[in-house]
């Protein structure tokens, strides 16, 4: 779905102007990598805190209904957030590419904060009636404009950064920090549910997890503040390119916007139906106690985040089309029988291989997310080129997952979702078989 011809060095600007990038060890590659991928961490952290904790607080601001009813109606709020994203992704993005990917990620990760913080010091439905739902939705509605934001800032900053060889190997570690940022709120979880009676942890324990939150995205604060900027923006504003407009991207650039709403579309919804998603489904479907399901979670993230890189080496020696295509189409295949095999399955053991086929799947997709968006692109226009499309497509699709599932089993059609999922990645799949190779025919001119 995107141009078979490369846009021209004269229009993306000069082209290895500065050597600092190309000239990195593989320490110092790491380290700038890292610094700039650990607002993801954050920004997950945060996102997971709340649909894993959910299963506690829900009840604290939507006291009527089932269990289920209330999930949903945490859930439901969860939308705002999705739906914020694009107009983060639209207002950062612009940021990002006209003052800088560094600048962009600072002020990300202070949106982070202060959503955070709001949801761990928000009072409940018995203390203040029904404004606490208002105040939840204000703080979700400023995360998800921080996860907009955040995003194309950093797929941008991280896949400039990397060496060409090697690109798609670094940029994977995006998605490394963002499970990592799963991975530690349900640390979190564990050692909440090991150390408090879960009665305390519905009533206030559930807090704590945002306090720690916020405190994280303190520390990430400084660390972004010493990053340096990348050679890619600054060559591009060397060549003085004129100020791109958002109708400018979709004019000029339709083919590779389309291409990353095909792709994010069958993505995103892979990784919140089998991550965020699963916690719950191993609860209320597969009968899991919360204990049981969070530590199968855990080790399903630990799985899924130490194969990214591997996925990413692979990419850069097979290519990155063969990568998605093995990752959507194998994706659509096995959604079914592995949602109605972990329905039935009562051994934890079995529930964690279950929940690791079709990750290990969707990390055709996601070693790789960051760097085929931002191969995409000339560097003018990159962080809006990845961040905007992406985030509609995944308010569409990561927003509306959890919802539907809830929705379809309080209907009692459960293995409808199943199907849903199946095709939407069938979508991922056909996108993908359409889309040139970026590994061969990148945008990214320096490194």
């Amino acid at each position: 779905m995107a141009s078979e011809t490369p846009i021209s060095a004269d229009e993306t600007g000069p082209i290895g102007e500065s050597k600092e990038t190309a000239g990195l060890s593989p320490f110092q590659r790491i380290k700038a990598i890292l610094g700039g991928s650990l607002g993801n961490m954050v920004e997950w952290y945060d996102w997971f805190a709340y649909t894993g904790f959910s299963i506690y607080f829900a009840s604290q601001f939507f006291p009527e209904g089932s269990d289920t009813a209330q999930l949903l109606k945490a859930a439901l709020v969860n939308i705002v957030s999705f739906f914020a994203r694009p107009v983060g992704a639209w207002a950062m993005g612009h940021y990002a590419d006209r003052v800088g990917r560094k600048k962009a990620l600072i002020v990300a990760i202070m949106m982070i904060c202060v959503g955070s913080l709001l949801i761990g010091f928000a009072p409940t439905y018995d203390q203040i009636g029904p404004a606490a739902m208002w105040i939840l939705v204000l703080a979700r509605l400023i995360q998800g404009l921080s996860v907009g934001g955040q995003y194309g800032a950093s797929a941008t900053y991280m896949s400039e950064m990397a060496n060409k060889k090697r690109r798609g190997f670094w940029s994977s570690f995006q998605y490394v920090t963002l499970i990592a940022g799963q991975l530690l709120a349900v640390i979190v979880m564990l050692v909440l549910q090991a150390v408090m009676p879960e009665s305390e942890i519905k009533e206030w324990g559930w807090r704590i997890a945002f306090w720690i939150g916020g405190a994280l995205a303190v520390v990430v604060f400084f660390i972004q503040s010493k990053l340096h900027e990348t050679d890619s923006y600054k060559n591009a504003q060397a060549a003085g390119h004129d100020k791109h407009t958002t109708l400018q991207l979709f004019q000029r650039y339709p083919k590779e916007t389309a291409a990353i709403l095909g792709i994010t579309l069958g993505g995103t919804l892979a990784f919140y139906a089998y991550t965020t998603y699963m916690a719950k489904f191993l609860q209320g479907t597969a009968g899991f106690t919360k204990s049981e399901a969070t530590w199968i979670n855990f080790f399903v993230l630990l799985i899924f985040m130490c194969v990214q890189p591997l996925f990413g080496f692979f990419s850069d020696i097979v290519g990155r089309k063969k990568m998605l295509m093995l990752a959507f189409g194998g994706g659509a295949l096995v959604a079914y029988p592995i949602f109605s095999a972990i329905a039935q399955v009562d051994s934890m053991l079995v529930a964690v291989g279950l929940c690791s086929i079709p990750l290990l799947i969707n990390s055709g997709y996601s070693s790789i997310s960051a760097v085929v968006k931002a191969e995409l692109f000339p560097a003018h226009v990159r962080a809006l080129g990845v961040a905007l499309p992406y985030a509609i497509a995944n308010a569409i699709s990561g927003g509306t997952a959890e919802p539907l599932a809830l929705g379809f089993k309080e209907a009692g059609i459960e293995s409808t979702f199943y199907w849903y999922v199946s095709g939407v990645l069938a979508i991922g799949f056909v996108t993908s078989c359409l889309l040139r190779d970026t590994r061969d025919k990148s945008l990214i001119l320096e490194g």
